[in-house]
């Protein structure tokens, strides 16, 4: 009998601790499809930073680096500089990326380092108890913002592959999502392209996926979901944002 579906070469086999209806273990399988079909496995190196995306060490069957909150494009920056001939990726989330680490992915897309990021956006600091986010909606409560997110006190949701897209070093910025089918098919051929991008020499690739958190938007895996199609998408949309080689 034919074999259809099985566990990637690239995820160890072990079960995931990931809240129910969590998206970092379908983006972990993802990213692992993608690193057995393009047979980069023995060749890629990946980072984590600290929070949910932490535990990403745990279940990635290649070489891996923990660093510290934000730091993770610095460190892939000096290690793709060192090893050029490695694949180089980080694995981050919005409070790790868009606020602690702003300096650091901003500077890393603007020089044009050729690594790959993959950004989980879930609209909050999920690890450390659901407090806002630079993502977090307008009127979205959480931890912190127990009325809601109000722009005059806190701002607007920083969109995050927009604001890099418009650097030069940029080559390919694409927001997916992890909530269907159809939208999980979608995202991975952005992880694929962003992952050749880099093999092919082309620069700074970034891979942003909406990702439901039912733990800490207080809803059950189902209603996460409806409320990220019914609000986070309309913030921020679906698509390839910036593909500066124009999918050549």
């Amino acid at each position: 009998m034919k074999k259809k579906f099985s566990r990637p070469e690239s995820l160890k086999n072990v079960p995931f601790r990931y809240c129910p209806g969590c998206g970092h273990s379908i983006a972990h399988r993802l990213i692992a499809e993608v690193i057995d079909e393009l047979k980069i496995k023995e060749i890629t190196i990946g980072i984590a930073p600290v929070g949910c995306a932490v535990f990403a060490y745990d279940y990635f069957d290649i070489d891996m680096l923990e660093i510290p909150h934000g730091r993770p494009p610095a460190a892939a920056t000096g290690m793709k500089r060192v090893c050029p001939d490695k694949v180089i990726f980080t694995y981050q989330g919005d409070g790790d990326l868009a606020a602690i680490g702003t300096a650091e992915i901003i500077h890393a897309a603007n020089r044009g380092e050729n690594i790959t990021i993959f950004f989980i956006n879930n609209a909050n600091y999920g690890m450390t108890g659901g407090q806002m986010a630079p993502t977090t909606l307008v009127g979205q409560k959480t931890t912190t913002t127990p009325l809601g997110r109000i722009p005059e006190v806190a701002g607007y949701p920083v969109h995050v592959s927009e604001l890099l897209a418009v650097l030069e070093g940029s080559a390919f910025i694409a927001r997916g999502s992890l909530d269907s089918y159809k939208n999980i098919v979608i995202t991975k051929k952005y992880i694929e392209k962003a992952f050749k991008y880099q093999l092919e020499g082309k620069g700074f690739s970034l891979v942003e996926m909406l990702s439901p958190c039912p733990t800490d938007w207080g809803m059950t895996p189902e209603e996460a979901l409806k409320w990220l199609r019914e609000n986070m998408m309309k913030e921020f949309k679906l698509g390839v944002i910036k593909d500066k080689w124009n999918n050549a």
